[in-house]
């Protein structure tokens, strides 16, 4: 288990989803286990895994910040908006969560666009936003999905969260790209949308982040 989290949190996606594998086969059943191995599968870009497992844990541990995040991500992930909601009913007041369901309101299939340029305003004032350069970074992606109708403001918030993920870690850029491309693309940039989402496949091509930008480039690719 530890070298599963220290493999997640050094980044090493192929090795954390290498040793959760066998820890899932024999000790499926640990709440631990369940935890560890949802947060490297949702991590390494398989989100309807993780977001079964989350639900086990939920069911244990609610109120966990981890699990609650990763149960809200999971379901924007895959474009379950309704679900996304409920799970972070859970923990509504929770930085993390409220940026995992911003980006489900604004990007998700039945998503309320409305809403979620409400939430992406609201968390601009909560004090922990600040807190983490990822956390800033992707705040300023998701105030650039918010307002797709000025090309301007858009490429402006761009430049600002490129400005603090600078210093971020692969997947976490990769995840960052991925919602660059979105905001492009809703902007009406669809060929810097498509540049976007190509550089997050290659930043960290195992991650969350990849996956999420191969589909929606493949989505492009249909336009």
């Amino acid at each position: 288990m530890w070298r599963a989290r220290r493999a997640l949190d050094t980044g090493d996606l192929a090795g954390a989803r290498a040793l959760v594998g066998p820890l899932l086969d024999r000790f499926g059943g640990v709440t631990l286990v369940r935890k560890v191995a949802a947060e490297v599968l949702y991590a390494s870009g398989d989100p309807l895994s993780a977001a079964s497992l989350f639900e086990q844990v939920a069911k244990k541990l609610p109120k966990d910040r981890a699990v609650v995040v990763g149960l809200v991500a999971s379901y924007a992930a895959l474009n379950r908006a309704g679900d996304a909601r409920r799970s972070a009913a859970l923990l509504p007041d929770e930085i993390d969560v409220r940026l995992a369901l911003a980006w489900s309101e604004l990007v998700a299939i039945g998503g309320d666009r409305e809403r979620g340029a409400r939430l992406v305003d609201e968390v601009a004032a909560d004090p922990e936003l600040a807190r983490s350069r990822e956390r800033i970074a992707m705040h300023k992606v998701l105030e650039a999905i918010a307002t797709p109708d000025d090309r301007d403001l858009v490429r402006s918030k761009l430049g600002d969260a490129e400005r603090h993920a600078g210093s971020v870690r692969p997947a976490d850029r990769a995840f960052l790209g991925y919602l660059d491309g979105v905001a492009l693309r809703e902007a009406g940039m669809v060929d810097d949308a498509r540049a976007a989402f190509a550089q997050a496949m290659d930043t960290e091509p195992a991650s969350i982040g990849a996956a999420l930008a191969r589909r929606e480039l493949a989505n492009l690719g249909s336009r």
